[in-house]
């Protein structure tokens, strides 16, 4: 039969882990570089692309409230494709397993950048969020059902995140949802407002504030809550799915709790904290998903300049199409080393537990930085392509149109930038975080003695910590996320810097001298000359040195 998906896409029917060289490149520079990911490559780049597209066109999932018996079964229905991908997903190239079987964090996030469909991510990180918070403070009762939701054990089950409420959203400290304890079991009264994996979980966590619990964040308790009771009633009930711009896959919903059984994690007083920590996980994954989108979108606009012709040549001949390539791939390449750095010290305080050590709140503001940063991204680059393909870009028959409306989840999801900002101003001067972070940024520098552009941002990182002292707190919060993006872009810079010198590819040493003057001096390339651009935007070959000439 023919396969007409080629028609559509360039990025289609490639090996998306094999062209991607930059990111092999910084894997293995994280010790990670497992050539299996060559297979999950390949289906990213075919099977799973079309699935993701045809889902969000043509087979959306859909509330089924009433089985054929008349019995209220509140479940969700999905097309035959997704389901398939999914469970090959989970089965063959296990991707919530390596966290808890190798203890590699890096492999699974570097699974969702390939995947790179943030519906049904989705469905996969927040049943790994599930897993995790059973694994770390759950009873051994519940840890029984790790293996299930690893994929490991047989039936796969798949869990949830229900944390936010119409009248709160982010804040979570405004939540109403309650928990009771009635001598013999907990039980939950209320509602969620976005509920991701509705009719697909098995089993969700969910804030809730037991009785009598003080009024704010950190009057709340995590509990888990299954889909079914120990007398095998429904446990909660879905009033519909939303209807959404994009994540099509992933079934968003509305949950209601009446005297719904649930499971109380680890201690109540600490569930605010076990919240943000499983959010932690997430937020980690929302910036690969947001990576893995913009190199789709690059890949799309990457192919599609090759053979366009306007104005008697090819669209990647032009200088202008060449300044955007490289401007889009400079980004990438920075958003993933500041990504996999904090997946990177996630990986080390991964066992940290309340009242946490050092590394978790430096795991915890890289999380921060590394979200934001990764979303402003995702949306950056799939516009940028969507403006290289012109007018074919804007047709929803073409994938670009998708990639740029799952683009504009990332900053929404997990909290928007302004929260991720304040966020990381509170682990700073709460926790004192950003000693953490210079201490590492140093070790680094100090292998690298001689590297100007590394010097000058970490002198710069340096001064944007000492001078947050000097700000009144209105002024603090006015500028968070301009301090943000400098962090984030420094440590960026400082990493590529790393990376080119540990490696000696003068290619990545003179991208975070791009990066630096790009983000951190704001020259947008005024120096930079055009002749060697095109060998800094190629991605399936990074040659063994890069030459730029300069103004």
């Amino acid at each position: 039969m023919k396969d007409v998906y080629r028609f559509l896409s360039n990025a289609y029917d490639r090996n998306h882990y094999e062209i991607d060289k930059p990111f092999q490149t910084i894997l293995k520079y994280f010790n990670y570089d497992d050539p299996t990911l060559s297979e999950l490559g390949k289906f990213a780049g075919k099977e799973l692309y079309e699935v993701a597209d045809y889902v969000d066109k043509k087979a959306n999932p859909k509330h089924v409230m009433w089985s054929i018996k008349g019995e209220r079964i509140d479940e969700t229905w999905l097309d035959f494709s997704e389901r398939w991908v999914i469970d090959r997903l989970i089965r063959y190239y296990k991707v919530n397993m390596p966290p808890y079987k190798e203890g590699n964090w890096h492999k699974h996030y570097a699974m969702i950048y390939l995947i790179a469909d943030p519906g049904i991510a989705c469905i996969i990180t927040v049943t790994n969020q599930t897993a995790y918070a059973i694994y770390k403070y759950g009873s051994e009762e519940l840890k029984k059902y790790i293996p299930n939701l690893l994929g490991d054990a047989e039936p796969i089950m798949f869990g949830a995140t229900w944390f936010t409420e119409i009248q709160g959203g982010s804040d979570l400290g405004a939540n109403i949802t309650e928990a009771y304890y009635n001598g013999n079991k907990w039980l939950i009264k209320g509602e969620k407002y976005f509920a991701s994996n509705a009719g697909v979980a098995d089993m969700a966590l969910v804030t809730a504030r037991p009785k009598g619990a003080q009024a704010g964040a950190k009057g709340l308790a995590l509990f888990l809550v299954p889909e079914y009771s120990s007398a095998g009633k429904k446990n909660f009930k879905i009033r519909r799915l939303k209807e959404k711009s994009a994540t099509i896959s992933v079934p968003t919903g509305e949950v209601e709790f009446e005297d719904s059984e649930a499971y109380l994690l680890g201690e109540a007083k600490n569930g605010i904290y076990y919240t943000i920590e499983d959010l932690n996980v997430s937020r980690l994954a929302n910036s690969a998903g947001a990576l893995g989108i913009a190199r789709k979108a690059f890949l799309e606009a990457y192919y599609y300049a090759q053979y366009r012709k306007a104005f008697g040549k090819s669209l990647i001949e032009h200088p202008l199409i060449q300044r955007d390539l490289l401007e889009m791939e400079l980004l990438i390449e920075g958003a993933m080393a500041l990504t996999f750095k904090a997946i990177d010290v996630f990986q080390k305080s991964r066992l940290s537990k309340p009242p946490y050590d050092a590394n978790y709140h430096y795991a915890r503001l890289l999380t921060h930085v590394a979200k934001t940063i990764t979303a402003e991204t995702a949306a950056f680059v799939s516009k940028m392509a969507m403006e290289i393909l012109g007018g074919i870009g804007f047709l929803e028959e073409f994938p670009i149109a998708r990639l740029h409306r799952e683009a504009l989840i990332t900053p929404i999801w997990e909290g928007g930038s302004n929260i991720q900002a304040l966020d990381m101003l509170e682990v700073i001067f709460k926790k004192n975080a950003h000693n953490q972070l210079i201490l590492d940024m140093e070790n680094l520098i100090e292998d690298m003695k001689d590297d100007e552009t590394a010097l000058s941002a970490y002198s710069l990182l340096k001064q944007v910590f000492a001078d947050l002292n000097n700000l009144k707190e209105k002024d603090l919060l006015f500028n968070a996320k301009h301090i943000l993006m400098k962090i984030g872009h420094s440590v960026a810079v400082i990493v590529l810097s790393h990376i080119g010198y540990k490696f000696n590819l003068e290619r990545f040493t003179y991208l975070a001298k791009l990066y630096f003057d790009r983000y951190l001096q704001k020259n947008t390339f005024s120096y930079f000359s055009v002749e060697n651009a095109r060998e800094l935007f190629t991605i399936e070959e990074l040659g063994p040195k890069a030459i730029i000439k300069y103004a």
